[in-house]
């Protein structure tokens, strides 16, 4: 049976008002559609009562707390009142029965539950037309079951089972219409199935098949019939007969060559998909047309030259992802083309195509557009993008229906002049050569809506209008990357209705606040990488401004930007702010304020590091970061992006866990590619079953030095798998250090082929993920396995700095293009914002994490500083979001106003994510404290000014506690599908940002010799599996707690130094249930439920009582057992669902 729900309550059956029925202990069972009650007392054995949901109904029951009333349909139905012993079981039964009962009666879904054998008593209606049985495991079922042929099933789904063989039993049933039998591993389909008359939707998808029955024409009313992923070598004869199929379904096959002749006996067959097979050629066999084909689809085949002049009606043609090089097509009743991905040199279209509404043939080697283009009147899209075309036709933008034009990464050096009649709402012409823009683009183009001209020469802009009056429609404007200066600056207000405008790294030194005021709908400004002073005070008419942007220039005064009541977020990093002035309150939707790197300092470490994380278009942070510069206390770093795509729990789990798996499987071996293969596959296990339907992308790397050879070199070490990816930049030139595993690898679709996946139309393993090794969805396994590509090398004087990057920036800058970027940006921090800057203005809209390291390499291969003089000055301390003054006026408030850290805990420049290999492992939880202990001496002391130190020799004073500056943000909300989740009501001290609740603290780390690690913590550590419990007080009274020593606060944030108000910044901050459970084996534990009701809300009256009663029925977690050195591990694992 299928247990999805269960558990001992109290139980009444009847109505409520009769007293006979009393209430009793009995075991309750959710199992499949139906509610099982025993019969006896605390007994698992025994007679069960089944009460049928699907139909019925579920009520909350007021009289009685946590009480469910649960009701079959139909006139004699009964009633069962369930009492439950916690609020959130009461909540998680809720919403799964209601989900059950709101079934029809029809239909049973018992997917995903594991079966082994089909449970013949859940099937009480004899009205069920609709079963449900993929993704289980019914290796044996269906061989004869007498119920089977009584039903009157019309659908029945058995796919991704077990089967092996056909199975015959569902032969017997003759009101079947629909039958999916998919990746079953079947060889061959019986005979028998001659009998199945009324089936018209036959799924064969994904199998070995390589034939199929002659008997098969005896389905009349067949429609479609599903045979892609199988190893057929051509197309089957018996679809001759099958007259009332109009589809060929054949794609990832194993056809090499397409024989028209086969076709030609088809004419019922108008759209043929044979994607992703071997396809070289085309032979016609002397035939003529084929009139009755009007879709074909050849996608990633090895077509080296394609002419479709025989498909003389076709009007969809898709031919990406080959190797083309010319391309012909008959244009009569031409629609839509599709040929990007290609070497396309040569593309001919005969006759002009009238009905053409779309064409993309992107990334090919075009030179020139088609002059035929300027004539097909229907074309409202077109993509020429990354090719190399220097000059667009004259007559482009006289095409009246041209809605889009994307032009971007070609040779342009102008765009065409005459502009009458043009319709054109978006434009893309970023990455040319343009050093001016049509001079009457923005008074003719009257719809145009969207423009991007970043990465250009532009110096000046067209005006928008010659008068006071404007039409521009114009919203979003990207200019980033050019020549632009202050004359620019007057002409946007000639556009009163932009909403987002990206100037950033331009020449702009001043922005007039008159010009300012008259963007009065302005959203979202990106200025960063100027020379600007100060933001205009006039930035308050924009009263929708919720995103300001102004890195990386000389800001000298804070902008009045907190007043603005839709501000989201502020990044004013590395400018030269001298003085913060914050109001009392912040504003309630106020999500990110990044004041890092104010004023820059220089940093003492040999290798120095900056991070940036952006959140994608749907206000959802999906990355996360990880900088460990001093990894395991030795004279070594670790660094880590993770990218979750549309979840944020598992690139959290990813930051929080992965340094404590590489610093345990360095104890076990040395070899690069062993330790870093061996961490990937630990870290898969350890995900358990939050990474069974979530996954993510990583990617590592590791500096080490070899401890025998203290004068030999470093190493940097670099795994990935998914599309987060690292490149090194050496001499100037980037040296890729990693590999994305895609669809596109051969070796990878051979193995996706053989382990029979089905690859969708978009390209993705089973419709889910683009990358065939990556961390998580075990489910689709073994098709996706996580074992990374690795690769080692020596670093040398000529390597400058390497770059981690999240999937959203690499497909947005070419590898190129990033190095060329930053290798001229002194600041490490400066370098990450830049990157993550130019990959939204160039389109991104993905959430994005960019980590670069600066390398300084000796010319013996040493990267120490600790020769420095003894007398020599100590190391400047990192750059904190406020600088002393600014720290000064925000500690000298009120108590009640804004909780603003003190200058002793001044917020972080750069995120440190260490985390021990002891505790850590175990547990997420930690207890930071801020207070020094007794005797050590403070950061200001001569002490720490006297003995020279660097990042990879720090001072290690006993009793001391190091400073590690970082802040923690820990998830609130774990959804399983990726999804965003609604907003709960705020909570008093932090401030959520969707799905996120973010905590700013000053974490400190204890650090001591190895003499101290033995000697036993003065104060009890307090760590909860629930949750992060953080001392923010840094004046709070009584003896200071102090960390386990080995153990290290995990800390993830979204920007550097972004702020959260803290209500009463005196108290202790608990973060409940928001770090993800693990089990006693380390395993993260994937929620059951998603929904934000399920969030348990303590009253603040009763938080301290809480908190007790959690500490007493807090079981201390035991220890893990690590693997013995002998256990091998294989290249990938299977959690079982």
């Amino acid at each position: 049976l299928i247990r999805k729900l269960s558990g001992m309550y109290n139980v009444r059956k009847g109505k409520m008002q009769l007293p006979v029925n009393r209430w009793a202990r009995r075991q309750v069972i959710l199992c499949g559609t139906c509610l099982m009650v025993s019969s006896v007392k605390d007994s698992w054995a025994g007679k069960m009562h089944v009460l049928p949901l699907i139909g019925g109904k579920v009520e909350e029951v007021k009289k009685h707390q946590h009480c469910l009333a649960f009701s079959s349909s139909g006139p004699q139905s009964q009633t069962y009142y369930i009492c439950f012993d916690t609020f959130t079981e009461y909540l998680r039964w809720l919403r799964q029965v209601s989900k059950v009962a709101s079934q029809r009666i029809s239909s049973v879904d018992l997917s995903c539950c594991s079966l082994e054998h089909l449970p013949a008593n859940l099937f009480y209606s004899q009205d069920l037309t609709h079963l449900n049985l993929k993704q289980n495991f019914l290796s044996q079922m269906l061989e004869a079951p007498g119920w089977l042929s009584q039903l009157s099933l019309k659908s029945l789904n058995l796919s991704n089972n077990h089967l092996g063989e056909f199975p015959l039993a569902v032969c017997s049933i003759p009101t079947l219409t629909e039958l999916n039998v998919s990746c079953n591993a079947l060889r061959a389909v019986p005979a028998a199935v001659r009998v199945m008359h009324n089936l018209q939707t036959f799924l064969l998808d994904g199998n070995f098949l390589q034939a199929l029955p002659p008997e098969l024409e005896n389905m009349h009313q067949l429609s479609y019939l599903g045979l892609s992923f199988n190893e057929f070598t051509d197309i089957p004869e018996v679809l001759e007969k099958l007259t009332a199929v109009d589809k060929l379904c054949m794609s990832g096959n194993c056809m090499e060559t397409l024989r028209l002749q086969a076709l030609r006996r088809m004419p019922h067959i108008k759209h043929v998909d044979l994607r992703l097979n071997i396809i070289r050629k085309l032979i016609a066999d002397e035939v003529d047309f084929l009139q009755h084909v009007t879709q074909l689809d050849l996608r990633d085949n090895k077509l080296g030259d394609l002419d479709a002049m025989i498909f003389n009606n076709i009007e969809v043609l898709h031919c990406e992802r080959n190797q083309l090089v010319t391309l012909n097509i008959c244009g009569y009743f031409l629609k839509a083309l599709y040929a990007s991905s290609n070497e396309l040199v040569q593309l001919d279209v005969y006759p002009v195509p009238n009905y053409l509404s779309y064409m993309d043939v992107s990334r090919n080697c075009l030179e020139n557009v088609p002059e035929w283009v300027c004539e097909s009147r229907k074309l409202e899209v077109l993509d020429i993008s990354h090719n190399q075309i220097c000059e667009l036709p004259a007559r482009l933008f006289c095409n009246g229906a041209l809605r889009k034009l994307l032009a971007g990464h070609n040779e342009l050096t102008r765009l065409p002049e005459r502009l009458e009649r043009t319709s054109v709402e978006v434009l893309d012409v970023q990455h040319n050569q343009l050093l001016e823009l049509p001079p009457n683009l923005l008074m003719k183009a009257d719809s145009l809506r969207f423009l991007n001209a970043s990465a250009n020469k532009l110096e000046t802009l067209p005006p928008a209008t010659l008068s006071e009056e404007t039409s521009s429609i114009l919203q979003e404007l990207y200019l980033t990357n050019n020549s632009l200066t202050d004359k620019c600056v007057p002409l946007l207000t000639g556009h009163p209705h932009l909403k987002i405008l990206h100037m950033a790294y331009n020449r702009l030194q001043s922005f007039p606040a008159s010009k300012m005021a008259k963007l009065e709908e302005l959203e979202e400004i990106d200025v960063s990488g100027n020379k600007l002073k100060a933001i205009p005070t006039t930035v308050m008419n924009c009263r929708r401004m919720h995103t300001v942007i102004a890195h990386s220039n000389c800001i000298e005064v804070f902008p009045e930007v907190m007043q603005l009541p839709e501000i989201k977020c502020v990044d004013l990093s590395c400018n030269e702010l001298s003085e913060v002035t914050l109001p009392e309150n912040l504003p309630p939707k106020l999500q990110e304020l990044d004041l890092t790197g104010n004023p820059r300092l220089p940093s003492p470490a040999v290798w120095s590091h900056g991070y940036t994380e952006a959140s994608g278009v749907k206000n959802k942070l999906c990355v996360a970061a990880l900088s460990v510069n001093n990894f395991c206390d030795n004279r070594e770093a670790l660094y880590g992006v993770f990218d979750g795509d549309r979840n944020v729990e598992v690139p959290y789990l990813l930051q929080c866990t992965m340094s404590d798996i590489l610093a345990e499987e360095l104890q076990k071996t040395k070899n690069e590619e062993e330790y870093m293969v061996n961490t990937f596959i630990v870290m898969q296990r350890k995900l358990g079953t939050a990474g069974q339907k979530l996954g993510g992308a990583a990617v590592l790397c590791h500096i080490k030095h070899d401890p025998v050879d203290p004068g030999g070199s470093f190493t940097l070490t670099s795994a990935n798998v998914g599309k987060c990816q690292t490149v090194l930049c050496r001499n100037g030139k980037p040296l890729p250090l990693s590999r994305s595993y895609v669809m596109s690898c051969e070796e990878e679709l051979k193995r996706i082929k053989r382990h029979k996946a089905i690859i969708t139309e978009d390209g993705k393993v089973n419709g889910v993920t683009e990358s065939t090794r990556i961390l998580g969805y075990t489910f689709l396994h073994p098709s996706v396995v996580p074992r990374p590509h690795v690769q080692s090398v020596p670093l040398t004087p000529q390597d400058e700095f390497f770059i981690l990057g999240s999937k959203g920036l690499w497909d947005s800058l070419s590898a190129e293009e990033a190095v060329a970027a930053v290798r001229n940006v002194p600041d490490a921090l400066a370098a990450a914002k830049k990157l993550c800057t130019l990959a939204q203005s160039y389109g991104c809209r993905d959430s994005l994490s960019a980590v670069v390291v600066q390398l300084s390499v000796a010319e013996d291969g040493c990267f120490c500083c600790c020769e420095l003089g003894a007398g020599g000055a100590g190391p400047p301390p990192s750059p904190g979001i406020f600088p002393p003054a600014a720290s000064v006026a925000a500690r000298d408030r009120p108590a009640d106003a804004l909780g603003v850290p003190s200058s002793s805990s001044g917020m972080a420049s750069e995120m440190s994510s260490e985390l021990s290999t002891s505790e850590m492992s175990s547990e997420v939880g930690s207890t930071a404290s801020d207070e020094p202990p007794p005797g050590a001496p403070a950061e200001s002391s001569p002490a720490y000014a006297s003995e020279p130190r660097c990042a990879l020799h720090p001072v290690g004073l006993a009793h001391a506690f190091q400073r590690q500056l970082s802040s923690a943000t820990f998830s609130s909300a774990f959804s399983d599908n990726g999804l965003d989740s609604d907003d709960e009501e705020p909570i008093e001290g932090v401030f959520t940002n969707g799905s996120r609740v973010e905590v700013e603290v000053d974490i400190h780390c204890g650090r001591a010799r190895e003499k101290e690690r033995r000697r036993p913590p003065q104060g009890p550590a307090e760590a909860s599996d629930e949750g992060i419990v953080i001392s923010a007080n840094e004046e709070e009274p009584g003896p200071p707690r102090r960390a386990d020593p080995a153990a290290a606060a995990a800390g993830r944030r979204r920007a550097n130094g972004s702020v959260a108000p803290q209500e009463r910044s005196h108290n202790v901050i608990e973060v409940a249930a928001d770090a993800p459970l693990r089990k006693p084996g380390g395993y993260f534990a994937a929620p059951a439920q998603p929904d934000p009701e399920d969030q348990f809300i303590i009253p603040p009256e009763l938080e301290e009582e809480v908190k007790e009663m959690m500490k007493q029925q807090q079981p201390p977690p035991p220890p893990l057992q690590p693997p013995g050195p002998g256990d091998q591990l294989p290249d990938f694992c299977d959690t079982p669902l």
